[in-house]
């Protein structure tokens, strides 16, 4: 195993000198930048590099960390700080976590809605793994609550793209990225409050493993997507 890595690591270090730009990248991305974000800013990058083919994945936050992790995956864009010690962790760019509900729902003409009130209606989880969720728990216990162990559960969905249509269908309401909203906010279909005393702000982060070399492909999707967060944050 030690002569595979030395090898790589060689082959990695002449592509560098000789500035190959050619080949794949495996890039993961959790449910919100892989749906919502990097697939524009992959179409960008890609007509600048047309040699170069991005291969994205999408899943939740801890399972994208822990392929980056592996090395199943060189790149990795994830919706809360990671807390791994072998993991470079990059700012990118900036979201907010909104209340959704119906657009026929009895708050759907309120802006506000106290946090008291958000425990006594069905809610729509993700994951356990989402980002979106670790980060809105964290703001709920240091609102003094239990965090979301206080919400009534109703369901527990994949995507945030299956919460929408839970909502849209009245099973509960959620908590979503205001990134992940904009379709159905310009078509009525789903309306958003804010939760009084809970401004719900949060970064994606750019991971990837300092143990392993990045090859000259990595390296120019790394310059590009901290770039792109300059015009996106």
């Amino acid at each position: 195993v030690l002569l595979l890595d030395m090898k790589k690591t060689a082959c990695l270090e002449m592509q560098e000198f000789m500035g190959v730009k050619r080949g794949d990248i495996r890039l993961g991305g959790s449910t919100i930048p892989g749906e919502y974000i990097l697939p524009k800013i992959l179409g960008l990058f890609c007509r600048e590099h047309p040699s170069i083919s991005v291969k994205l994945s999408v899943a939740d936050s801890v399972n994208i960390e822990t392929r980056v992790l592996n090395g199943g995956l060189e790149l990795g864009v994830i919706g809360s700080k990671t807390t791994k010690k072998t993991l470079i962790c990059q700012a990118l760019w900036t979201d907010e976590l909104i209340l959704a509900v119906p657009s026929n729902h009895r708050w759907a003409d309120r802006e506000m809605i106290s946090v008291e009130a958000l425990f006594e209606e069905p809610f729509i989880f993700r994951e356990r793994g989402s980002g979106t969720f670790t980060i809105f728990d964290k703001y709920l216990r240091a609102a003094g609550t239990r965090g979301v162990n206080s919400l009534k559960a109703i369901a527990r969905l994949g995507t945030s793209t299956a919460v929408k249509e839970g909502i849209k269908a009245g099973l509960g309401v959620s908590i979503l990225s205001s990134r992940a909203l904009e379709t159905e906010l310009d078509a009525g279909v789903l309306k958003t409050l804010k939760v009084e005393n809970l401004t719900m702000r949060r970064s994606f982060y750019l991971i990837r493993d300092k143990r392993r070399i990045s090859s000259p492909l990595c390296s120019a999707l790394c310059d590009f997507l901290l770039k792109s967060s300059k015009n996106l944050a």
